[in-house]
């Protein structure tokens, strides 16, 4: 029997612990059931089970964290794409989640897998200081994909997110030559209108 305070008082007969119990104005709990002889604790049962649903809300906030994401490549994906993905499970990771890089192969694609494998190397080492490989590069099917779990501490800072002003000028930029190239075309489409109009 453990008392209020955490003091082992021993072995007791049921009935001296459920009076100690009564005399403390609080209640008897069985803390292993199964034991010989069973264990008990003095202590209120109503903030008992309050605490032991906290630690259970914890633990499943916990595990929603390590939910599985997936960031899909293509064998010839271009660099800039690539760092977009990567900064992507960048994020991702960062926000606790496990990651699945998986590449997807079409057609005759299939005959180039070890493109694939190289490139999910290099998102392992992209990935390095924040994450470690929890399950290696795998074939399954016309995919191949690997999954990364983020490190509890990190061991260095994310390659990709001091680029991520860089790339945000550059995606400025191009939205800019495309609205630019978009004007141009309504221009143009105006211009082929007006005639068959008249």
């Amino acid at each position: 029997m453990i008392d209020e305070n955490g003091a082992q008082l021993g072995i007791l007969p049921t009935e001296d612990a459920l009076s100690r119990a009564r005399g403390a104005g609080l209640d008897l709990i069985e803390i292993s059931p199964n034991a010989q002889p069973p264990v008990v604790k003095i202590g209120d049962y109503g903030r008992l089970k309050y605490e032991q649903s906290k630690k259970d809300k914890d633990a499943r906030k916990k595990q929603r964290n390590f939910e599985l994401r997936e960031v899909k490549l293509r064998p010839k994906i271009e660099t800039h794409d690539y760092e977009t993905k990567a900064r992507m499970a960048e994020r991702l990771l960062m926000d606790g989640s496990k990651i699945k890089v998986t590449i997807m192969f079409r057609g005759r694609e299939i005959t180039y897998t070890s493109f694939g494998k190289r490139l999910l190397d290099r998102m392992a080492e992209d990935m390095a200081p924040i994450a470690t490989v929890e399950r290696e590069a795998r074939l399954e099917g016309k995919n191949m994909f690997m999954i990364l779990a983020p490190r509890t501490t990190p061991t260095g800072p994310p390659k990709f997110s001091s680029q991520k002003e860089h790339a945000k000028d550059h995606k400025d930029g191009a939205h800019a030559e495309h609205a630019e190239h978009a004007d141009d075309a309504e221009h143009h489409e105006e211009e082929i209108k007006e005639p068959t109009s008249a």
